[in-house]
């Protein structure tokens, strides 16, 4: 199948937390044989702070981050058997999500991918004349980075033809256990932008935490926090390119994981982030949220916290061993059921029930 995927970027993880998802469910998608262009605007950098190359496994186009540009792009596209316009472009997303939706002919598929479905909802539901409202009906499928049975039956009651969460997972080809890394020592590590629903629940089960366990080294990842007040135990490393993520979640004697407000609201919703700290061996210390026992077994693949004293009194009583047999058990879980190739599988008997009505081609 001939793939046209516009999304944010394949290339660069720069203020662009979904980088490792598309590159996991791509590259997955090329090798069963499906040939995919991804298009990316030009747009908040990322181009000059980009992780990777243009890859074997996909064609990437890079079109300038102007009304033409996109135009250009989607008449590019428009042979493809199947069109997809992820969520959180940056730029002309109405543009492209009407302009995908009206590409939808009985020879091809059109869908919709939406990467923060929960925030997607949210505004669609609190305004009735967004735009993208009317537009869900026209897609053949929506696919949802996450959010279980509470978002597929809030995309079908927008009248969606069908929604299917395809979950975040590990590509064990770039995620993996490496050697300790002295950059990146400490008792517990946490990498995520700031974003405004997360911030505060980054005070919360991180910052708070920290302050509390002054004998203690943390380290924090991500862009934006460089003027975040935060206790002298936390050391700030800012963007942490994605070559360094194995290093990264390999080293300190536990990770965290925080879900962002909406995706924790929801649930069923793991972070990009929780897959590739476990294909490294991590011990994850994850908030809270609905699903989490789907993906992980508490205690001992995973070690959940209610709130932010719960993180403390976690760190406290986790020994190094423990941590140790939890990242390796994590590890297990992922590899046997929660890798991209599984979510490639996922995503072809979805696509296969559409293709033979409209005959496209598998």
């Amino acid at each position: 199948m001939r793939i046209a995927f516009f999304a944010s970027s394949l290339v660069s993880a720069y203020w662009n937390g979904a980088a490792t998802y598309y590159r996991g469910i791509v590259r997955a998608l090329a090798g069963r044989g499906h040939h995919i262009v991804f298009y990316e605007p030009d747009a908040f950098e990322r181009q000059q702070h980009r992780d990777i190359d243009d890859p074997a496994w996909a064609e990437v186009v890079v079109y300038a981050a102007t009304e033409e540009g996109v135009l250009r792009a989607l008449d590019r596209a428009r042979d493809a058997d199947l069109i997809v316009k992820a969520s959180g472009v940056g730029v002309f997303d109405e543009l492209l999500e009407a302009a995908v939706a009206n590409m939808r002919t009985p020879e091809n598929l059109v869908a919709f991918w939406d990467v923060d479905a929960p925030a997607t909802l949210d505004r669609v539901s609190a305004c009735p004349a967004d735009p993208f409202r009317p537009l869900i009906p026209q897609y053949d499928v929506i696919f949802t980075y996450g959010g279980g049975n509470p978002v597929v039956h809030a995309y079908l009651a927008l009248g969606a033809r069908q929604c299917v969460p395809i979950y975040n997972g590990l590509d064990p080809e770039t995620h993996y256990p490496v050697a300790p890394d002295p950059r990146f020592a400490a008792d517990l590590a946490f990498l995520g932008n700031r974003l405004p629903d997360r911030e505060n629940r980054v005070e919360e089960f991180f910052l708070t935490p920290a302050a509390k366990l002054p004998l203690m080294k943390l380290i924090l990842g991500g862009a934006g926090w460089n003027d975040k007040l935060m206790a002298n135990n936390i050391r700030y490393l800012g963007h942490v390119f994605t070559r360094d993520h194995n290093a990264f979640n390999s080293t300190p004697r536990a990770v965290l994981n925080i879900s962002r407000e909406s995706m924790a609201r929801c649930g069923y919703s793991p972070a990009t982030r929780v897959f590739e700290a476990a294909g490294a061996g991590a011990c994850l210390i994850t908030d809270a949220w609905q699903g989490v026992e789907l993906f992980f077994e508490p205690e001992s693949e995973i070690l959940v916290a209610r709130e932010g004293e719960e993180v403390a009194e976690v760190l406290r009583g986790l020994r190094s061993e423990q941590a140790r047999l939890i990242g390796q058990a994590a590890r297990r879980r992922v590899l046997a059921e929660h890798t991209y190739a599984h979510r490639a599988l996922a995503v072809e008997r979805v696509l296969a029930s559409h293709a033979v009505g409209a005959g496209v081609a598998l």
